[in-house]
């Protein structure tokens, strides 16, 4: 059973978020009677926290207008959940940067000075002893104002200009429609419509140096997906090498080694998408930089292929399968 205080700390939480409470209402939420719920009432009048008692068919309990809670006021469980939320973000590049360091370290550091010591030591505990599988993201964060500008025009479906900085460092001013914000692997994207050249496009907001919202506004497509946008437009990306290739299975299979970030998956014509065998075939599109990984994750999928471009795939598939076929071969070593 939680001890007074902390139901106490509870019932300004829920009279904080605002609105009439009734009695009943936070009798439930609180799991005491309502006499017990008066009481802690009392409480919090007698710390100088303005509650209302509303008279009525409606009434109930609310703060006064323009009340504000102390600075920081965290159960056990939230002071762990917001840390924790903290230093993961870290690890993967969702937090901005700063002039002065890292806006998550800074508000940690607050977090953690506000605390009783009692639940400081035990928080240190869990961060002291926390280890994690994939190094700390070091991906370029975009500027808060930024962020926060086209976050704006997103939710309310305004247009918005910016300045944009593209990767041979060309310099462009554009108008957008935005879609929706998307986080991808560290990064933060911006999907949406060029009205002047009736394109959709998407756009790293690292790379956006300025944002303003333009007058007007405009009407977004009916079920519109903004990361599957995001993903698709990764997807088709221009890169050194275009990769076609033909594997026998299903999309579902296919997509747990090449996901729709990294590959297109198109369904043929169902006269095309069997052969005299009666085998399913779909057609694997891709494009990248390298082609040293992809022989492996091919390997992986353990699905019949065949490649039609580039033949400098198919010469590093042959090399990968010589060498596997080499170690399987080999005896082990002696003592």
């Amino acid at each position: 059973m939680a001890r007074p205080t902390a139901q106490v700390l509870t019932l300004l939480e829920l009279l904080q978020s605002g609105g009439i409470r009734t009695m009943a209402e936070l009798a439930d939420r609180l799991g005491v009677d309502q006499r017990t719920v008066r009481r802690y009432i009392g409480h919090l009048i007698d710390l100088d926290v303005p509650v209302e008692s509303v008279r009525g068919r409606y009434g109930g309990y609310r703060l006064a207008s323009g009340y504000r809670m102390p600075p920081l006021m965290l159960s056990d469980d939230e002071a762990l959940a917001v840390l924790l939320g903290l230093v993961a973000s870290r690890r993967v590049g969702l937090t901005t940067m700063t002039t002065t360091g890292t806006a998550s370290e800074t508000a940690a550091a607050k977090i953690r000075r506000v605390l009783p010591e009692r639940l400081g030591r035990r928080l240190n505990a869990v961060l002291e002893s926390l280890a994690f599988t994939a190094a700390p993201g070091e991906f370029p964060a975009p500027q808060t104002a930024v962020l926060l500008a086209v976050a704006d025009a997103v939710r309310h479906h305004r247009p918005i200009w910016i300045r944009y900085i593209a990767a041979d460092g060309r310099r462009t001013e554009r108008t957008l429609h935005p879609y929706g914000l998307v986080a991808h692997a560290g990064r933060w994207y911006v999907t949406g419509a060029d009205p002047e050249k009736g394109q959709d496009r998407t756009f790293r907001l690292d790379r956006i140096a300025d944002a303003r919202a333009l007058p007007g506004s405009f009407d977004p497509p009916a079920g519109l997906d903004p990361a599957q946008r995001v993903l698709s437009g990764l997807a088709a990306a221009p890169y050194r090498h275009q990769v076609t290739l033909q594997i026998q299975g299903t999309a579902e299979q296919i997509r747990t080694r090449l996901p729709p970030s990294v590959a297109s998956v198109q369904e043929p014509p169902s006269a095309e998408a069997t052969d005299p065998q009666g085998e399913r075939w779909l057609r694997v599109e891709l494009r990248a930089e390298r082609l040293d990984w992809l022989p492996p994750v091919l390997a992986s999928l353990d699905l019949p292929f065949v490649i039609e471009r580039p033949d400098e795939l198919r010469g590093l598939v042959i090399a990968l399968a010589g060498r596997l076929t080499t170690s399987a071969r080999r005896s082990p070593p002696h003592a």
